[in-house]
């Protein structure tokens, strides 16, 4: 990771903001700011100096994953103390923080505590910076996203009737961690049969039948980084609906994917499925948003929404997702991660999108 050219960016934006330094809370931005992957850290850094403050148990690994950083440490207890030292040293009067991570009362003990004039929200300083994947993070992503690709391949030789869907989830997290995984983006959702109209029917004790449709909804976790994927498959022959269904839903996304670069908003993007899927009548039965970004988070920006006002720029990972459910019959949704591109996209996924029946 680039944490040099990362810090000059974080301060070009302190600067804007007319800032003195930030503290950095939340766990994926002290990571992607500092290479600390531990789970107990804050960040001091001011347009001059970079701080990790953390406990005695992690000492010794932010030393040595953090070397750009100062590494402090703080006892039991003594964490808003040895901050405000930290600020009247280095002479601090204006501080952004992260709104999105502080709760109420941690926000109001910094403020009460803390030596300072101002005490500004960031307003998402560090997930700006992470919104465009640089070619370190490319390379993890696509490994995470091989995992899960693989994974797919593997796990359908174990949909078969009786199974029980939360035994074909486990599945899939095992093979994903014994492939490199440190685990799984987010609770593994397969969802058959009617449940398949629930969007994230995460994997409960139902048993498959014969004619259910099957929705596998999954990610890898992979060196600090996210993967996400969905395909649809059929225990046995589909009934009528089903298949019409699940051809609408593949041609939303292949034709979402052709529009899906550079220069376009998200919400041009998202209409291209949500269009598609209006004219064959489906337009209630598909809910949620085409697709979101993914990175250090499951969910971040950009979005693919009727909302999306952000213009897609090269480097932007981002899923596509089309999907119509409709209760009691049952629902279809494919899922692809993309890299945003000059005119066509990156498709990271590889996994088999045609109708697979087993």
């Amino acid at each position: 990771m680039d944490i040099k050219k990362r810090l000059r960016k974080f301060r070009e934006g302190l600067i804007k903001r007319n800032l003195d330094a930030a503290l950095i809370t939340k766990r994926e931005n002290y990571f992607y700011m500092s290479g600390f992957t531990g789970t107990a850290a804050h960040l001091l850094i001011t347009r001059d100096n970079a701080l990790l403050i953390t406990d005695f148990r992690y000492i010794e690994q932010a030393e040595k994953e953090a070397p750009l950083y100062e590494v402090v440490q703080h006892q039991h207890g003594t964490l808003i103390a040895t901050i405000n030292k930290l600020v009247k040293k280095t002479g601090i009067n204006s501080l952004g923080f992260e709104e999105s991570d502080l709760t109420y009362g941690k926000y109001s003990e910094f403020k009460e505590k803390l030596d300072i004039m101002d005490f500004v929200p960031l307003k998402g300083l560090v997930e700006e910076l992470r919104v465009i994947k640089d070619q370190d993070e490319l390379a993890v992503l696509k490994k995470a996203v091989e995992i899960a690709d693989n994974a797919f391949v593997h796990v359908l030789n174990y949909i078969k009737p009786d199974i029980r869907e939360i035994e074909i989830a486990a599945e899939i997290e095992y093979f994903m961690k014994k492939s490199g995984a440190t685990g799984s983006s987010f609770d593994t959702i397969v969802a058959s049969g009617l449940r398949s109209s629930m969007p994230h029917g995460v994997a409960s004790e139902k048993k498959l039948r014969m004619g259910d449709p099957v929705t596998l909804d999954y990610g890898a976790l992979y060196g600090g980084y996210c993967s996400d994927i969905t395909r649809t498959v059929f225990l046995g022959k589909p009934s009528p609906e089903l298949i019409k269904i699940y051809n609408i839903v593949l041609k939303a996304q292949l034709e979402s994917l052709e529009h899906a670069h550079k220069g376009r908003l998200g919400k041009e993007v998202d209409m291209v499925a949500r269009e598609i899927i209006l004219k064959e009548g489906y337009g209630e039965y598909f809910g949620h948003g085409l697709g979101h970004g993914v990175g250090l988070e499951i969910h971040e920006e950009p979005r693919f929404s009727p909302m999306g006002t952000r213009l897609m720029e090269n480097g932007m990972v981002v899923t596509v997702e089309p999907g119509i459910y409709v209760s009691g019959i049952g629902g279809v949704r494919i899922e692809d991660m993309i890299v945003i591109n000059d005119t066509n996209p990156i498709i990271l996924t590889k996994a088999k999108k045609d109708m697979i029946i087993l």
